[in-house]
């Protein structure tokens, strides 16, 4: 088998999101294939390529139509793609740095809020009614919720402990399933990977959020998506914060009982 296609399938994360699973991280490594080796492309400048991609595809769902939905569709999926290229080429070259998954993060935070809040303002324009830009705002603040009680956990978990994200990060290493699917493997065992992968669709996470963007787009059904968005996002965001602070109270009572 290629040496560089088996290198950079390594690269592909094992708990990819439910889309990137098996559409755009697969198409990542396509590309990634063809590209790998110009060293003027560095996994910045992938991420930054990704992010001006989003911001097209915003400036298309704003003009509105059919045919711009259609292309900022195309356009959101490209920019995904992108963005599972730069941290495939970064772990292929071992370059990966804390302020290139800090770039990456922080591109990907906006342009969600972005995408949501544009096709908010599309549906609007198109009802005249501000139940969409209403659905779009619960959705994107319960989706950040989603993000500001994880690293909330983290902080006082730091604070009570500065080894507290080393030992998290062993307890994930050691947690990491041995690869079960992919190349080198049967047609049942990718069959049944790729069955097993479609639980993620309910996880409803950026992910998801591409198909549901790209989809609704398409079909021009703007507020349903939205309202699917909002009640998606307002239980994982209430579901999330609930369980980080269950945990951290769990854990204060743990050592005092000590």
């Amino acid at each position: 088998m290629n040496e560089k296609l088996t290198r950079l399938w390594a690269t592909k994360n094992r708990d990819d999101e439910w889309w990137s699973s098996f559409v755009t991280a697969p198409l990542a490594i396509v590309l990634n294939y063809l590209v790998i080796d110009i060293k003027i492309l560095t996994p910045n400048k992938i991420t930054l390529i990704s992010f001006i991609v989003a911001l097209l595809s915003i400036i298309f769902i704003i003009v509105g139509g059919s045919v711009n939905f259609i292309v900022a569709a195309i356009l959101i999926n490209l920019s995904h793609v992108l963005d599972c290229m730069d941290g495939q080429m970064a772990r292929y070259r071992k370059t990966s740095s804390l302020a290139g998954s800090f770039f990456d993060k922080l591109t990907d935070q906006i342009q969600t809020t972005l995408w949501f809040s544009a096709v908010g303002y599309a549906a609007y324009t198109q009802s005249q009614s501000v139940l969409p830009i209403f659905l779009a705002f619960i959705g994107v603040a319960f989706y950040n919720l989603r993000g500001y009680a994880k690293y909330v956990n983290f902080y006082m978990g730091m604070l009570k402990d500065n080894q507290y994200l080393d030992k998290l990060s062993e307890q994930a290493s050691a947690a990491e399933n041995k690869q079960t699917a992919g190349l080198g493997f049967g047609f049942l065992a990718n069959l049944r990977w790729f069955l097993s992968e479609q639980r993620k669709i309910f996880f409803f996470d950026e992910g998801v959020f591409i198909f549901m963007l790209s989809l609704s787009l398409i079909l021009n059904q703007l507020t349903p998506m939205l309202l699917v968005f909002a009640i998606s996002q307002f239980y994982y965001g209430l579901m999330r914060a609930l369980q980080r602070g269950y945990q951290m109270v769990n854990n204060q009572c743990t050592k005092i009982k000590k």
